[in-house]
């Protein structure tokens, strides 16, 4: 089957890998994480690439050039090409949520159980299909 198609806040509830690509197509990519208390993504900029988030479960704040937002469950997140920013874990449980890059950041198939476990896989323009 070409596409994605399942339960995305079931998938993204019983995530607990930090990062976990779930499907990759040209042009967007789908991308469950999980932040434990106080752990964030680590501040980045795409100069190429508008990234969206969705927390599921927990809370945080999010920092886009310099701006400092809390977030909380069923909240959304739209950082555009350019801006720097950082997500970060401030609540007592787990914050998971799930982020689409268009285009797509990481290689296919990137599994990175814990933050330890990052490496620089950027898209090699593998796709799910």
């Amino acid at each position: 089957m070409k596409g994605f198609v399942d339960n995305i806040e079931t998938l993204t509830e019983g995530n607990d890998d930090f990062r976990r690509v779930l499907y990759t197509s040209n042009h967007l990519q789908l991308v469950l994480m999980a932040l434990q208390p106080g752990e964030d993504i680590g501040e980045e900029v795409h100069d190429d690439r508008d990234q969206f988030f969705r927390i599921e479960t927990g809370s945080g704040e999010i920092v886009i050039d310099g701006a400092v937002r809390t977030v909380r469950s069923d909240m959304a997140i739209v950082v555009p090409a350019g801006a720097r920013h950082n997500l970060r874990n401030t609540g007592s449980e787990t914050l998971r949520l799930y982020s689409v890059y268009g285009p797509p950041e990481h290689r296919h198939g990137t599994v990175h159980r814990t933050k330890a476990d990052v490496t620089e896989e950027h898209f090699d323009g593998k796709t799910s299909e």
